[in-house]
């Protein structure tokens, strides 16, 4: 089974790609890292626990509080939602001690996501799907890539058309907030540089800068050479025989550590020159 990891930035189009490949004719199986951060910590679970362990002494109204429409234990006495702005303010920011509960709060999320990804994605190999599609929009910064047999990357050729959409979308913003949206990520034209080192057929670049038809087209096209190259009998092969599917994903992971390998190499290069 093909794992394509599918990622972008704030307002390159990722989610309508994504909603693309779950759509007929390609209806391909999306895990989305945003929906899974949401769900490990939710009233109930051992992230929310967690949560609440930690921060609640620092933040009193880190959960919604008590009222006639929410009991004290939750509407369904799993405990009250959390507050997201609040542990939003507990955070983001750049003094030390917000550094440190960032730090805290990805080690409760971050393993959880993950370990749901590989429930999902060990769910698709079982059932025989030829590709599964992980929707991350950190691929590369949490080395996510590592695991892929593709990785794919929604981009824009232009800085200022990511942040008109982005503005557009949220009209709210101002310039200056959308360029701080936009810096405080990786450069999606990186991404997509980084993407492509990888070789043909391990790195695909879609380029979002026209209509979503033209972005539909260009996915149309490398979906139609990713299914060529990864069979469906193959997806059946691999499920009839464990030891092959372990053996080609361990080829994968280490053709794609040298890969990293070699653009950090040649990204040092650059700089030195």
């Amino acid at each position: 089974m093909l794992i394509i990891g599918l990622t972008g930035s704030i307002a390159t189009g990722k989610s309508t790609v994504s909603s693309l490949l779950s759509s007929a004719p390609h209806s391909l199986p999306v895990v989305d890292a945003d929906v899974l951060a949401r769900e490990v910590v939710e009233p109930g679970t051992r992230g929310y626990r967690a949560i609440v362990k930690h921060f609640g002494p620092m933040a009193p109204d880190l959960l919604f509080p008590a009222s006639d429409t929410m009991p004290e234990n939750g509407p369904d006495g799993k405990g009250r939602p959390l507050n997201r702005a609040v542990l939003g303010r507990l955070v983001f920011g750049d003094e030390p001690q917000m550094q440190k509960n960032r730090a805290v709060l990805s080690s409760i999320v971050h393993p959880a996501v993950r370990l749901g990804m590989v429930k999902m994605v060990t769910a698709c190999y079982l059932k025989g799907h030829w590709a599964v599609v992980l929707d991350v929009p950190l691929l590369f910064e949490s080395k996510l890539d590592k695991f892929c047999g593709v990785t794919m990357v929604v981009a824009v050729t232009e800085p200022e058309t990511q942040l008109r959409r982005l503005m557009d979308r949220n009209p709210d913003l101002s310039r200056e907030d959308a360029e701080n949206r936009v810096k405080s990520q990786m450069d999606v034209r990186l991404k997509a540089e980084r993407c492509l080192s990888a070789g043909p057929g391990k790195g695909v670049a879609l380029w979002n800068d026209g209509s979503k038809e033209e972005l539909k087209t260009q996915l149309d096209e490398e979906l139609r050479k990713l299914k060529a190259a990864n069979p469906e009998w193959w997806s059946w092969l691999m499920l009839g025989c464990p030891p092959l599917a372990v053996a080609l994903a361990s080829w994968r992971f280490w053709q794609n550590i040298q890969a990293e390998k070699r653009w950090r190499e040649a990204q040092e290069k650059e700089r030195s020159d």
